[in-house]
């Protein structure tokens, strides 16, 4: 029978070019459409799919309350289609705090757009929805949280800094490292596949939760205690230093380990910049970006970290990393921070 999905848009052109494209794998079979909310409630009820490809933006009810409530009375594992606007970025990220697995932008489901990158993208997708569990929806929370750990540093070395990279799943991930992190946290630097137009309500998003500061990294951007750099969504992001300051410098490219940003090349360059005096970090994502570069930063010396398989949305990037011999230690989510902050006042500056 192979993996059954739902395709759930308002537009026809959008619902005939995802039945074509997810139709040339012979593991994915299309139970049926819908152009709107109702429509699809009564074809889940009717065909029970495994995977729902939801339009954010469909008449009647809204998709992010049909999200909703599916996530309540029916959770099946959701891929949201989402535009690349402003609001559409808000939107995806609302998805995603709701429960959806994962997103695509529409300009990746048009016909116009049918490449091969387009249609590897969606299937691998949908194959990896499947294997997930649908996570549970948070309630939005608008002020800041205030974290619970330490950091005991009596040297407060500018120094010492945390390598990120995370991918599908990571944005709650983040959210759950980040908010426990305290004011006096060393710097942090993440690579999150996201489209560029993302990043920015993303960060902002994290800076109304977090002690740290969160913010868009731009080129030339100095490290500082207490502040989260994520790298924009169109641009490589790697590690300098003058002196004794680290900074940032952003820049274009080709795509590296398929993506840009590229997680290998910011761990390369950490690994080059800071060595032994920087964790790195690896989270839930689809593929193997950053396992690489997770090899080098633990080859000179730095503590590396890989989410377990229990706690990953897509126990993807991190196992491609274990089997490389270049995750540390595994640890849960749940206590990611806290052992990163242990890791961090053991290091001797």
């Amino acid at each position: 029978m192979g993996i059954r999905v739902l395709i759930v848009d308002k537009s026809s052109a959008t619902r005939t070019s995802m039945r074509e494209i997810l139709q040339n794998c012979p593991l994915i079979s299309i139970v049926d459409t819908a152009p709107d909310a109702y429509v699809a409630r009564n074809k889940m009820l009717q065909n029970k799919p495994d995977v729902i490809c939801l339009d954010i933006d469909i008449p009647s009810i809204d998709g992010i309350t049909f999200l909703k409530k599916i996530m309540k009375y029916m959770p099946i594992p959701v891929i949201m289609l989402s535009s690349l606007t402003t609001t559409g970025a808000k939107t995806t990220l609302d998805a995603l705090d709701a429960g959806a697995v994962d997103f695509i932008t529409k300009s990746q489901s048009n016909i116009s757009d049918n490449t091969w990158e387009t249609k590897h993208e969606l299937i691998q997708k949908v194959k990896m929805a499947v294997k997930t569990k649908p996570p549970k929806p948070i309630n939005p929370i608008i002020t800041k949280t205030y974290s619970t750990l330490t950091y005991h540093n009596s040297q407060l070395s500018p120094q010492k800094l945390i390598a990120i990279g995370s991918s599908t799943g990571g944005t709650e991930a983040l959210k759950e490292i980040l908010t426990k992190l305290p004011k006096n946290s060393p710097s942090v630097i993440i690579v999150q596949h996201m489209p560029a137009s993302f990043i920015k309500q993303f960060a902002d998003r994290l800076d109304k939760l977090c002690k740290v500061e969160v913010k868009e990294a731009k080129n030339g951007d100095v490290l500082k205690m207490g502040q989260v750099f994520i790298a924009p969504g169109d641009k490589h992001m790697v590690l300098r230093r003058s002196g004794k300051k680290y900074y940032l410098q952003t820049g274009d490219g080709k795509k590296i380990s398929g993506h840009k940003p590229s997680i290998n090349v910011l761990f390369n360059s950490v690994s080059k910049v800071a060595g032994k005096n920087a964790i790195g970090v690896i989270l839930t994502g689809m593929g193997e970006d950053g396992a690489r570069g997770l090899l080098k930063l633990k080859e000179t010396g730095a503590t590396t970290l890989g989410q377990n398989q229990q706690s990953c949305v897509v126990y993807g990037m991190p196992k491609a990393a274990f089997l490389l011999g270049a995750v540390s230690k595994e640890v849960h989510l749940s206590n990611m921070a806290k052992v990163i902050l242990n890791e961090l006042e053991k290091l001797s500056i």
